[in-house]
């Protein structure tokens, strides 16, 4: 695809083109001054705002998990809702996260970015109930059950 620049004026002028490559991926503005200005669909803009924040999160997330301290809830921030979570599970957070980063961009579709949050918040939250902490973490023993017979009808 060729890459054309418009200047400010064709915004008048030319609008449909620029309006067509606007659609089809991204319209190159020269403003007056010469800044450079964009024009691209906004479900792009949303992807690539989305990938920035969540890569920031991802960048300190790694940063505090690699450190040989604990992490305190304040540094965690608005992921603080991982302090349930010692530092093997919240790493392992951040690897899931990674991983669907770069299939969200790859794919220009951060859904499985909120797939991957969501599922972990879930867990998450179930891990905060003290009884469901000890079911889901505790130890299992078989002789903990009985033998169900199958009902009658």
């Amino acid at each position: 695809m060729e890459r054309v620049i418009f200047q400010s004026s064709d915004l008048a002028k030319k609008r449909i083109k620029v309006l067509e490559a606007a659609r089809a991926g991204r319209a190159l503005v020269r403003d007056g001054n010469g800044s450079g200005l964009v024009m691209l669909p906004e479900s792009d803009l949303a992807v690539l705002e989305g990938f920035a924040s969540w890569s920031q999160r991802l960048q300190r997330l790694t940063a505090l998990v690699d450190s040989e301290r604990d992490v305190s809830v304040a540094e965690l921030g608005d992921l603080a809702w991982l302090r349930v979570f010692d530092k093997d599970d919240q790493r392992a957070f951040a690897d899931e996260l990674h991983g669907s980063l770069i299939a969200g961009l790859a794919d220009q579709d951060l859904s499985s970015v909120d797939e991957v949050v969501t599922a972990w918040r879930v867990t998450a939250r179930q891990l905060e109930d003290p009884l469901r902490r000890s079911v889901l973490l505790g130890r299992h023993d078989l002789t903990d059950y009985d033998d169900v017979e199958e009902p009658v009808e």
